[in-house]
Formats: C-alpha cells, structure tokens, sequence
C-alpha cells in the first residue's frame, strides 16, 4: 500500500509550526509575538510578550502611549494557550493591564517580572485580577502543546528569559532582549554550557534581537558603568542628580553604592523609580537594608552631600527631571554648578523632548554630563560579536530577525547569512511565518496600532488623532446659524476661529472675512434651497475654506452648525 500524500508544507498530521508579530518587526518596542502549532484551521497559539510603544511628538498629538492591535489573537482567544513575558520592560509588558481582558489567558512570568506586573496592576488595574503563574528562572513548563523552557540571559533589567519553544515540528529559540556580560552587578551572567547545548540538541529556528545589528564588537560592561558613576560623583563638587531608566535595577544599585561610597545621601523623585526599587528589594536584587530619602528631604541635604535618583531620562513631560528642569517641582530644584548625569541613551523619537530638558538645565548653570563624554551607560542589546556567538551556539536552520527598525533588520538579515544560516526569512508585523515543514511567508493577519487617548483605546485609523494633527497645521473656524424651517435666515451668523491668523496681510480682521464668506453664499442661496440643513452647511463650509484660503494660503478645518428654529407662521 503506498504512503499517502502530505499536502504541501503540511506534516503527516496536517500540522504546521508559524510564526506572526503583532507588533516588534520594524519598529522599536511594541513587541507582541505569536507562535502556533497543528493544521491551519485547529491551532493552538502562545503568545510571547505584550508591549507597548510611545508616541512620536507631532505625528501623535494627544497620545499617551501605543498599543498593539490585537484583534487577530482576540478573534481566536479560545484557542490562546498563555501569555509568556520575557521581562518587564514596558516595550514587553505595557500592554498586558489593557488588552489582558481582550485575550483572557493565563500569563506566565518570573518572580521579578511578576512582582513588576502585579504592582502595575494595583495602581493602574482598577481591581482587574489577572491569573499570574509565577515560574522559577531558568526553568521548564507546558503552556497548551508548546515546551517552555527558560534561559536566563543578561539585559538592563533582572530576569530577561529567553526561551527555547519545543514542538513536535522543532524548536525555536527565541532570544527576546539580551546581551553577553561577563560581569553583570544583578544576576549571573549568561549559561554558555547550557546554550551550547541546546544548539547541540538542534534549533530549527533562531528568532533574535536586531537592536544594535549594525555596531561591531562586545558591548562594555555594567561593571564598567558602575565603577565610572562612582568615580564621577566621587570628584563632585555640588549636587549630583542622575537620571536612568526606572527598571534598571543595576545602575539603581550602582548609583546607591556611589553614593555611600562617597558620602552622599541618597534621594529617589519619581514614582516609577520607587515601585522598581521595592519590588527589587522585595525579590532580592536590592538589600533589604538600601536606605534612600524621598523628595521631600532634598532641600535639607547640603549641596555637597545629596546624590539626586530621578525618573525622566527620556524627557517624559510628567516625570520629575522635566519638571524640575521647567522649575516647576515643588520639593527639588537645581543650581548653577550642579552635576546632571544622563546615565541612558536617548531613544529615537525622544531627541526633542530630552534636548529641551537638558537646555533648560544648561540655562540654569548646570553641568551635563551623557553617554557621549564619559561611560555612563551601556547598552543592554548585543553587539555584533555577541551576535555571532549566538549563532555559534545556536546552529540554527532558520534564523528570523526581530526586534528593530527595517534597517536594523536588514543589518541582521545580512549577519545571519555571514554566519552561515541555511535560511534567513526577512518578515513584517502580520505575515504568517511558516517555520515548520518547508519554511517561508504563507499569509498575513491584520495588525495595526492602539492609541491610549486619555481613558480610551481607539484604533489607529480612527478620526481623533488625524483631526488633531491637521488642527495643529490649519487651525479650526466654526460657523453657528439659524434658520427656520422654510430656510429664512434668523438672526446674524456667528463665527469663531482657533489657530487661524487674526488678521490678512492687509489688516483685515480674518472673522470679517469669514463673516462676510458666510454672508456671500447665503445672498447667493434662495431661501427655498435653504431647507435642507445639510445642503445649507456644506455650501457655507466650502465658501469660508476657500475664502480664508485665499487670504492665508492654508485651508482650515471648517465646522458649519445650522440650528433649525421652528417659528409661527
């Protein structure tokens, strides 16, 4: 009897492994990823990471924070077997409080991570309860017909877990954000016996972080940091402010010890600050001792002994720097010969935002100190000499860049096939990845972006926010009138305008111009066609855009109201 046919890229079973982001492939943060495994229309999906991205100034006026569309997984969340985080970043796990209620599955996470998630969830959850499995480092569980396992790799952050995901189709390692450190100040460094092992064992598929593709060599060491900031704040002569990302919980432990070292007390402005640093001390990253003083006592402090711990390295508009930079904090100000200390590197989209901060603090006397005149940061991406060790601990057959920018992407693209992999599979938010059997791009699924727009989650493509953007270019003028039912004019047309020249470059008054648009087209009009209310208000629309048009060379937002007044007779 012959064997029967397998379909084309189906195994025996009819069983496929793919891959598909919803968010994280050319883009920098946002990062949501799904694996799924069995026949086309019978699979089981894991997701992998829930994240959010920031908005980007002009392009997104309003915006608080940007979430990935996730309509596909939530038409399909029956069939969604857990939610596994990698780290507690908020480009991993921003999203999870907002769209856990769209999804509804068990989130499976490290102590750490959890703990971060869980204090997330008491201020901001409004006594939504998630079902948290907590899971040990660098251990192994089921999550529906995935093998997870994790390996500890070393980040800016405790606990960055890569995974190996196992099917009966193979196994993806799916590195998530990570770096090699031989001398990390938080956790050990990266298992390279247990790596190499895996590779041994046989890896179909090797998903990696693209974010520093382009830099040759080994990035440095947060040793290296750590021993910098406490030379720098050893030799100041005034205050010492620094400013990092809040979820660093190395350099938070750096900065502290700097600060005993040299005498200093230590004192934490920002919200975000002291949440990480007791969840750090709660899982034992910190000492349970680390003594620290809120902002209410930093105007007690001599200026030469206070070392200032701030939330704002990014120029976020409501974190303590901007408003200490601003002179609008309430407990904290900075003078003229103090040490500001960005121990961060500005991430793309931010450069405005922290250029104003750091001007502003110029103004006043201060002296700035970044990453580009002395050690004090360091990534916590890989290189391309620790991207090459992974493939060379990896083997894998497929290797699909992830994690960056199309061009970061491509950079990866490129090394993956200098290293050798038989495969490399360039992909986009949406395509349906098959990785296993006969790997390539099968299909796609919608994604797209949520705007966090105060309360609310709206699509994208929704009007709010491209109203808002083309507001700010043109300004807005609103028309009232009232009419009656048979189209007489009751009354005079009113007009305001908003973000519209007050006057023509002849000195005209632009509501004259408006008004007498307005007055045009109703002249224009015989009162029977004035009837109809919608008819009325488009003509009187286009008339004031064109005439202001004509004066002003920008066609503003327009809004008519035609009020129909019921009258005797």
């Amino acid at each position: 009897m012959s064997e029967p046919k397998r379909r084309e890229g189906r195994d025996a079973n009819g069983d496929e492994f793919v891959f598909v982001a919803l968010g994280g492939l050319g883009e920098i943060g946002m990062n949501a990823y799904l694996y799924g495994f069995g026949p086309p229309d019978q699979r089981r999906w894991l997701m992998v990471d829930c994240g959010i991205t920031f908005p980007e100034g002009e392009f997104d006026p309003g915006i608080d924070v940007i979430l990935p569309d996730v309509r596909f997984i939530e038409e399909n969340r029956a069939d969604l077997a857990g939610i596994v985080i990698t780290h507690a970043h908020e480009d991993h796990i921003g999203a999870v409080i907002e769209l856990w209620p769209r999804l509804k599955s068990p989130v499976y996470a490290t102590p750490f991570t959890a703990g971060m998630l869980r204090a997330k969830l008491a201020e901001h959850g409004h006594g939504l309860e998630i079902p948290i499995h907590v899971v040990d480092l660098d251990s192994q569980f089921n999550v529906g017909p995935f093998s997870v396992e994790m390996f500890s790799l070393t980040h800016s952050i405790p606990e960055m877990s890569a995974l190996a995901i196992r099917t009966p189709l193979g196994t993806v390692f799916h590195t998530g954000d990570w770096k090699l450190d031989a001398t990390p100040t938080i956790g050990a460094p990266a298992d390279a016996a247990r790596l190499a092992k895996l590779g041994e064992e046989g890896v179909l598929a090797l998903m990696i972080d693209s974010t520093n593709a382009f830099r040759e060599g080994i990035s440095p060491s947060e040793k290296d940091v750590a021993q910098s900031l406490a030379e720098i704040i050893a030799k100041a002569k005034k205050r010492v402010a620094v400013t990092t990302f809040s979820s660093n919980v190395a350099r938070v432990k750096a900065i502290a010890e700097a600060a005993q070292a040299s005498g200093r007390q230590l004192v934490v402005a920002g919200r975000a600050l002291h949440r990480v640093i007791e969840v750090a001390k709660d899982t034992g990253y910190l000492p349970s001792g680390l003594r620290y003083l809120d902002q209410d006592q930093f105007s007690y402090i001599d200026r030469s002994d206070v070392v200032l711990l701030c939330t704002g390295s990014q120029g976020e508009q409501r974190a303590a720097l901007a408003r200490i930079a601003e002179e609008e904090h309430n407990e904290i100000s900075l003078d003229k010969g103090d040490l500001i200390i960005f121990s961060s590197r500005t991430i793309p989209g931010n450069e405005k935002s922290v250029g104003r901060i750091q001007n502003n603090l110029a103004r006043a006397g201060c002296e700035i100190l970044t990453d580009n005149d002395a050690l004090v940061h360091v990534s916590g991406h890989p290189r391309r000499d620790e991207l090459r060790q992974m493939y060379r601990w990896m083997k894998p057959k497929i290797c699909v860049p992830m994690h960056g920018e199309a061009r970061h992407l491509k950079a990866q693209t490129e090394l993956a096939r200098e290293m050798g992999v038989p495969t490399v599979i360039p992909t986009a938010d949406g395509e349906i990845v098959r990785l296993a059997p006969n790997p390539g791009i099968i299909d796609d699924v919608p994604v797209g972006r949520l705007f966090r727009d105060g309360r609310l989650l709206i699509p994208e493509g929704d009007g709010p926010v491209r109203e808002r953007r083309k507001l700010s270019i043109v300004g807005v003028v609103v028309v009232s009138l009232a009419v009656s039912r048979k189209g007489a004019l009751l009354g005079e047309p009113l007009a305001v305008i908003d973000g519209v020249p007050q006057e023509t470059a002849d000195g005209e008054e632009m509501l004259d111009v408006v008004l007498d648009a307005v007055d045009g087209t109703l002249r224009s009009i015989p009162q029977n066609n004035r009837k109809n209310p919608d008819a009325l208000a488009e003509s009187v629309r286009r008339a004031v855009r064109a005439a202001v048009n004509e004066v002003w060379g920008k066609k503003p937002i327009c809004k008519v109201l035609v009020n129909v007044v019921d009258t005797k007779g």
